[in-house]
């Protein structure tokens, strides 16, 4: 079977002392919250990304598809690091196999709406960081996670 190769791009959109929460000294874990997204009927928690078109870099793509998943803007900081992996995908006739590296930046919320994210996406939601770690799905998104959360705290 013949593997074929995807780049995709997304990121990790933060917000420190987000209206819900009482301000916290700088370098406190509180208070700063991400943007989740859910797919598959909603019960898939992930972070958002998607392929890089034609005519774009990694970064561009990144900051679209945040803003297409989430209904978030934000500014990117950095890349944070990128994940890769394997995936199969029946179509009639024939299953087609990917290796997919998928690159994220670490993106500062500047305006938007969860309500505003597009309808590839079931839900969009701000969570606590270290809620966020427990909610989402898949282990390697979870190291991405942890690597924004450190790149937080250190700013």
């Amino acid at each position: 079977m013949k593997t074929e190769r995807q780049i995709s791009s997304g990121g990790v959109i933060f917000r420190r002392n987000p209206p819900s929460t009482p301000p916290l000294e700088k370098g406190g874990e509180g208070g700063i919250e991400v943007a989740l997204i859910a797919v598959k009927d909603s019960t898939v928690w992930c972070l958002p990304k998607g392929l890089v078109e034609k005519g774009e870099n990694i970064a561009r793509t990144a900051h679209r598809e945040v803003k297409e998943e989430t209904g978030l803007d934000g500014k990117i900081i950095k890349l944070i690091d990128n994940i890769h992996y394997f995936y199969s995908h029946k179509e009639p006739g024939e299953t087609k196999r990917f290796f997919k590296i998928v690159y994220f930046f670490i993106m500062e919320y500047t305006h938007g709406d969860v309500k505003d994210h597009d309808s590839e996406v079931d839900d969009c939601q701000w969570f606590e960081i270290d809620e966020a770690l427990k909610k989402v799905e898949y282990e390697d998104e979870k190291e991405i996670l942890k690597k924004a959360r450190d790149m937080i705290k250190a700013m």
